[in-house]
């Protein structure tokens, strides 16, 4: 049964993928590229990547840094969806797709060097927030990393936060630089390295670089041809714009603590 979305409610994360967007980070492909980078995976390496969607990042970690990832995915669809687009790249042994829940993270018995979450911890409450980064502290194995992508809000966060939930249709909460070290501290992790810019999800050039040429040209198309669609993505571009002093990306790696 394929359900119909609704553009006037759907959340924004939605909004853009029926658009043809691919890359819904805050700092694209280039702040997710320093990250690894940072990261400085080894072959054989384990990585526990959260929200796994259609198993495309996992893909893309293993073929790259020749990594063993598991995938985390709460709907069933995605899980579906992954394990085929696996199966098709022949790496059924080193990339599996779990269906799971971000918030029972306790229920996952194996430890792993790295635990990914691209765009997933801005959208929770402080509670939320702290739960899943207690969760991830637990799958870590001693000396183990968290890489993290998230928006970041340099001032005015109330105003922020009312305009983001507004647009976005979501309860999009982003801290500042501070805060996230704070967060991470109390789930006893401690970061390591971080970096901040400019939020570019839907700046003209931070799409040609993310989607590629003909991808941004068939993204245009989509908004230009579909009312409803083009209403909300110009409404959340407005707002990202109106909002650029205030907001932006972060992207940082935390290990665990020592004792």
């Amino acid at each position: 049964m394929t359900t119909t979305l609704n553009f006037d409610t759907a959340p924004g994360h939605q909004i853009l993928a029926a658009a043809g967007k691919k890359i819904l980070r805050p700092g694209g492909k280039a702040a997710t590229a320093q990250l690894f980078a940072w990261a400085n995976f080894q072959p054989g390496d384990t990585v526990l990547e959260l929200a796994a969607s259609f198993g495309e990042s996992a893909i893309e970690l293993a073929k790259k840094f020749d990594v063993r990832v598991v995938g985390l995915e709460k709907n069933l669809d995605s899980v579906a969806k992954a394990r085929k687009n696996i199966q098709a790249e022949g790496l059924e042994d080193r990339v599996s797709i779990i269906e799971g829940d971000i918030f029972k993270l306790d229920k996952i018995a194996d430890k792993f060097d790295y635990v990914l979450a691209e765009a997933i911890l801005t959208m929770q409450s402080d509670a939320g927030k702290a739960k899943i980064l207690s969760g991830i502290r637990n799958c870590l194995k001693p000396g183990g990393k968290f890489l993290s992508h998230e928006m970041l809000i340099r001032r005015n966060k109330l105003e922020v936060h009312n305009n983001l939930s507004q647009t976005i249709r979501v309860n999009a909460n982003p801290l500042t630089v501070e805060e996230w070290t704070t967060a991470c501290k109390e789930a006893d992790l401690t970061l390591q390295e971080w970096q901040a810019g400019e939020m570019g999800l839907l700046s003209f050039g931070q799409m040609i670089r993310d989607e590629g040429l003909f991808g941004t040209v068939r993204i245009i198309g989509n908004i230009l041809t579909k009312p409803n669609l083009r209403r909300r993505v110009l409404q959340m571009r407005r707002s990202f714009q109106q909002q650029r002093n205030h907001i932006g990306y972060i992207i940082f790696e935390s290990s665990v603590s020592s004792n």
